[in-house]
Order: C-alpha cells, then sequence, then structure tokens
C-alpha cells in the first residue's frame, strides 16, 4: 500500500486504495435524500485490514494524546464507531463506551452503553460525518448522562459547510483524520480520477443539491 508521510493524506490513500471510498464524478450516486454525490464512503471496509485499521487507532490515539491529554473515556458511535472507539480505549488504556442513536426500548432503556460518569471528559469516536447530524446527538447524549464532550474525532469528513455550521451552532469541535479535499488531491496523485473531474468533485462540496453531471 501507497506511503504518506503525512497522515491525512495516508489515511486518504487506504481508504481509496481498499474500497472504502469510491469517487465516481461521471456517474454520480444517489443519496436517500435524492441528492446526487459523486462519493461514496464505507469505512466499514476498513475492519477487514489490520494494517489499515490500526494506523487508524494509532492516528487516533496521538491525537488524543495532543490534543485532549485530559480525556478520560472513549465512546464510539453505533455501530461504526464502537470498533474504533475499543481500539483507541485499549492503546491509552482509557474506559470505553458506545453511544446508541436513540435509547433502547426495554430492559433499562440506555441509550449509552458502559460507564459514562458525570464530570468525566468523553471523546466521541466516529466514521463518517456528513452532515453532522447524528454525531452531534451523540455527543449531546453524552452532556445528557453528566459528561463533558470535548470533541467528535471522525475517519473521514466530507466538509460539507452544513456540518461546519452545525458542529458551530452546537459549540462542539470537530476534527477528522482525513477529508474530501485531500482525498481529491489523493487520488489525482494515484490517476484514480481524471484532472478534469477536479473542479466538478469540488463543486459537490461547496453545493451538494446543485450539483449535476
Amino acid at each position: 500500500m501507497s506511503q504518506f508521510s503525512n497522515k491525512s493524506e495516508q489515511v486518504a490513500s487506504y481508504l481509496l486504495e481498499i474500497g472504502a471510498v469510491n469517487l465516481r464524478p461521471q456517474e454520480p450516486f444517489t443519496w436517500t435524500s435524492g441528492i446526487k454525490s459523486p462519493i461514496y464512503c464505507d469505512n466499514r471496509l476498513t475492519l477487514s485490514y489490520p494494517e489499515v485499521r490500526n494506523y487508524i487507532a494509532d492516528a487516533f490515539a496521538e491525537l488524543i494524546k495532543s490534543r485532549y491529554p485530559d480525556a478520560e473515556v472513549i465512546a464510539g458511535t453505533a455501530t461504526a464507531g464502537i470498533p474504533h472507539a475499543a481500539w483507541v480505549a485499549d492503546k491509552l488504556n482509557l474506559p470505553m463506551a458506545y453511544i446508541r442513536d436513540k435509547a433502547k426500548g426495554h430492559g433499562k432503556q440506555n441509550q449509552i452503553e458502559g460507564l459514562i460518569a458525570p464530570g468525566q471528559k468523553v471523546i466521541v469516536i466516529e466514521d463518517l460525518i456528513s452532515t453532522g447530524g447524528s454525531s452531534i446527538k451523540a455527543a449531546q447524549a453524552v452532556q445528557e448522562a453528566g459528561g463533558v464532550p470535548l470533541a467528535v474525532l471522525a475517519i473521514f469528513s466530507y466538509e460539507l459547510d452544513r456540518a461546519t455550521q452545525a458542529f458551530a451552532d452546537a459549540e462542539i469541535p470537530l476534527l477528522s483524520l482525513s477529508n474530501y479535499t485531500t482525498l481529491i488531491d489523493v487520488a489525482l496523485s494515484q490517476s484514480k480520477i481524471a484532472a478534469s473531474d477536479v473542479d466538478l468533485l469540488h463543486s459537490w462540496r461547496k453545493d451538494p443539491a446543485a450539483f449535476g453531471v
């Protein structure tokens, strides 16, 4: 697999090489909302590649140690964020929990599984940021449980303005290991897209609803 010195580029390269991310500017995918998208991302594929998932876990751990050294709990979003949170928590020797999209309808009706004590500082691990809604809800669930969400950390972000604004409005920091802009640069350097496609790809990020080919 290709090796980059820049972590964001390396993560983007890994996602492209294992097929977790596909770019198809001339034959866009259709989201459930009906929006046409030139990118499809399925970071669950990283689970099947030990080299890739370990690199991602190490990158998350290094980011937390440098930016949030006072983190006390690593919480993954259900379901895609759970395994990555477990690996990161293990590397940092920290407690781990996970957050459902909503409380269970039976038993203790928990939304958070695992222990987050009042006042504990929590890092939320997510696999992908699109509009940001579900990730923000996860962080807010931590707040409702009495915890303090320090940040949401994601493997990859589409860098949509809507998500950036949503996190700013919620006053929750967002950091991603890699992002859409970097991915396009790496894909171009590896001849996975044509130079003539770059402007089209960037136009989607600026206005997904108006994207067309």
